[in-house]
């Protein structure tokens, strides 16, 4: 049988027992449904419109409640489960935008803190929130594939994606809080689309929805086709994966193998 991933949409709110309650609820039913991941959206844990004053208190750290809550739905789901949360910053009024994965019966198997944050379309992340350092891809296996990890905003920069790929990733995950706004819904989808079929990986991203997001969670397969896709209201959509596909498209179009330049990391001396 092979491997099925899963997008679930909602929209978080400030109630953090009560986002807990709605992914449990939304595992079960992707798990009903076949998936072995299950890809929640970023700030799943607590969202309240915009960071602000409000959110620093709601900091955690990587085996906080928060986590350890995921790790227990993953044991009892059978599930491999990833979501954002607020991570504890380096001062009381700063914070990480975070993402985890927890696997079953084996806890917490890598973690992300964005990169990019979300300082366009009049939005102003980085006034509470810590950039993450820039460091090796952590990636984990599961079903026989490499996954990788990414944030939301993250996707406009096309070699945070390439460092994850050249990390060995055959699929990427894409917790997101895309804005809604003028054309918004169009540049989601066209730069998921696009990291798939550039880096001949599957992408499965997975966003909140209204009042503040757009929805539109997907996944999309490495010949850029989008292979499970949802609205804008609450909901799952599953997808099968497999190395044999990414074989298959690799073949065709040796995109990776044929380039020409490498992403490099910055030199911090210069």
């Amino acid at each position: 049988m092979k491997p099925v991933v899963a997008v679930a949409q909602f929209a978080p709110g400030a109630d953090v027992a009560a986002n807990l309650a709605t992914i449990r609820r939304l595992a079960v039913e992707a798990v009903g449904r076949g998936a072995g991941l299950v890809v929640f959206p970023e700030y799943a844990q607590f969202f309240d419109g915009a960071p602000g004053p409000s959110w620093p208190p709601m900091a955690e750290s990587l085996d906080g409640p928060f986590v350890r809550a995921l790790d227990a739905l993953a044991d009892a789901s059978g599930a491999t489960i990833v979501a954002g949360l607020i991570e504890a910053g380096s001062s009381p009024d700063r914070f990480h935008n975070t993402v985890v994965a927890v696997a079953p019966g084996r806890g917490l198997v890598a973690s992300y803190r964005k990169l990019h944050l979300y300082d366009a379309f009049g939005a102003r992340e980085s006034d509470w929130v810590e950039p993450g350092g820039i460091a090796a891809p952590q990636t984990f296996e599961w079903a026989g594939l490499t996954v990788g990890l990414q944030t939301c905003y993250d996707i406009r920069f096309p070699e945070v994606t390439r460092r994850i790929v050249d990390a060995g990733a055959d699929l990427v995950l894409v917790p997101a809080e895309w804005v809604r706004g003028p054309l918004k819904e169009h540049h989601w989808r066209t730069l998921v689309v696009a990291r798939a079929l550039e880096n001949t990986v599957y992408v499965a991203a997975a966003g909140q929805i209204p009042p503040i997001g757009v929805g539109a969670s997907l996944v999309v397969d490495p010949m850029g086709v989008a292979i499970a896709q949802l609205g804008e209201v609450e909901d799952v959509a599953t997808a099968i994966v497999s190395a044999e596909r990414i074989a298959e498209v690799r073949r065709a179009n040796p995109a990776l193998r044929l380039r020409r330049f490498r992403v490099a990391e910055p030199d911090p001396d210069a």
